[in-house]
């Protein structure tokens, strides 16, 4: 029996649907294939893989991709993590698509300067994903 398939969908697949792959990857990659992807590509964040890396997952070989260049043609479930993408998720036959919004850190921080400040957004986002990630199979159904 293959494993489901599960995305992580974003606007930009730069930051957060790229710390939910990777955390899911951490605690489910031998249940589920894992993926993420966004509307549009905006190319990684490098503040996203440093808090990340702390958490001790490495995300620095994701590239942001779009959901046309995965190659997969069912996905089982997808996660939208932004409003953007569940407003304009596209078709996906017979999955099952869940929406669990997380603020996003470039956003927020796009006004601050101080480089503390602007980490600790991000690393609050990528612990909520965590949290997230760590339970996301109840959302899950057969």
């Amino acid at each position: 029996m293959s494993k489901k398939k599960i995305l992580f969908l974003c606007t930009g697949n730069s930051c957060r649907s790229q710390m939910g792959e990777g955390w899911a990857r951490h605690f489910w990659g031998d249940t589920y294939d894992i993926y993420s992807a966004g509307t549009e590509r905006h190319g990684m964040n490098e503040r996203a893989i440093a808090v990340m890396a702390e958490a001790g997952v490495d995300i620095s070989a994701h590239e942001s991709k779009t959901v046309d260049m995965l190659g997969v043609e069912r996905f089982d479930v997808v996660f939208t993590v932004c409003g953007h993408a569940h407003e304009h998720c596209p078709y996906f036959p017979g999955g099952q698509i869940i929406h669990v919004g997380f603020e996003d850190p470039p956003k927020l921080t796009a006004e601050m300067s101080d480089e503390e400040e602007i980490l600790a957004v991000y690393r609050r986002v990528r612990d909520e994903i965590k949290a997230f990630t760590q339970v996301m199979d109840r959302s899950i159904t057969s």
